[in-house]
């Protein structure tokens, strides 16, 4: 998903979409997931040379990426294309959610969790290496832990604390934390299903079914050594919750509210992903940070606060 928190800064996005045959473009590749440039330009009866600003102006507006594949047999690379992002999600007036001067944002890598309970398959891993053996959660607590930038597990919960920069006297009305996440399946599965619920402070805020575990193609920071049938890339998943409740990409996902959590300067926040043993799809979890996935991000948050 592509958050435009500000109108002006999707410029490049509103410029990409502006050409009729940059929106066949886009309309190809959800139709056919990946092509070369070649198909796209006999698809559309253009050059190749014709086509390569179009997909220029696409690919620095996020909205389709182009990878490079290296053939064994023929006459080099060719650049494969797809989608780049699923949803774009424009705030036109978010200076009616939050004052802009009242904000601070963090980043908490992938280790940095402060308690977990979690079920095979399952695993955590830097971006040079495994962390101890797979399918073993006495792992999650090793002390390499710290430098993690992935980790899965089948069933269970990990849980983060939010650090909290609230001035003295001020109240949170507003969280959001951007994450990409998927499934976790025995090796890959594009359709399987799970539903991952959200906590703060131990009560549940709203659920999000992912799709899949998804490994049809290599994530685009996912390092090579990472082996083809485990976890590539994730979806780009934006929640917030605010005063007039919880929101996944923009969407309502329930009428739990900043202000039932009376959050202040001096709270705690914790914030807990989980799959839940008594959930209808139990198919997992997978958290991308940098240098794995197709985002080259931690779980990003943003907290926003006034006065009482």
């Amino acid at each position: 998903m592509l958050y435009i928190e500000k109108i002006e800064d999707g410029l490049k996005v509103f410029k990409a979409l502006s050409s009729k045959l940059r929106i066949d473009i886009v309309k190809l590749l959800l139709e056919n997931k990946e092509m070369n440039m070649n198909e796209i330009a006999k698809s559309l009866n253009i050059t190749s040379g014709a086509l390569t600003s179009h997909m220029k102006r696409l690919e620095e507006s996020g909205i389709v990426r182009v990878n490079f594949l290296s053939e064994n047999i023929g006459h080099g690379n060719q650049k494969i294309c797809t989608i780049g992002i699923e949803r774009i999600l424009i705030d036109v007036d978010s200076e009616k959610i939050t004052n802009r001067d009242n904000v601070y944002e963090v980043d908490i890598p992938i280790g940095h969790y402060t308690n977990y309970n979690v079920y095979p398959t399952c695993g955590i891993s830097t971006k040079k290496n495994l962390i101890g053996e797979v399918d073993v959660p006495q792992y999650f607590a090793h002390k390499e832990r710290m430098n993690a930038d992935i980790c899965w597990f089948t069933k269970g919960f990990i849980e983060y604390i939010i650090p909290n920069f609230v001035p003295t006297s001020k109240i949170i009305d507003q969280i959001t934390v951007s994450m990409e996440l998927s499934s976790e399946a025995p090796g890959v599965n594009s359709d399987w299903p799970s539903d991952i619920s959200f906590h703060i402070n131990d009560n549940l805020i709203g659920t999000w079914t992912s799709p899949g575990d998804f490994g049809d193609i290599r994530g685009i920071f996912t390092p090579d050594w990472w082996l083809p049938n485990w976890n590539q890339y994730g979806i780009l998943k934006m929640l917030v919750i605010n005063k007039r409740g919880t929101y996944i990409d923009g969407f309502k996902i329930s009428d739990v509210n900043i202000e039932q959590f009376e959050l202040d300067y001096k709270s705690l926040i914790r914030f807990k992903l989980m799959v839940a043993d008594d959930a209808d799809n139990i198919g997992g979890l997978t958290i991308f940070g940098k240098n794995f996935g197709n985002y080259n991000q931690d779980i990003k948050v943003r907290v926003s606060y006034c006065d009482p």
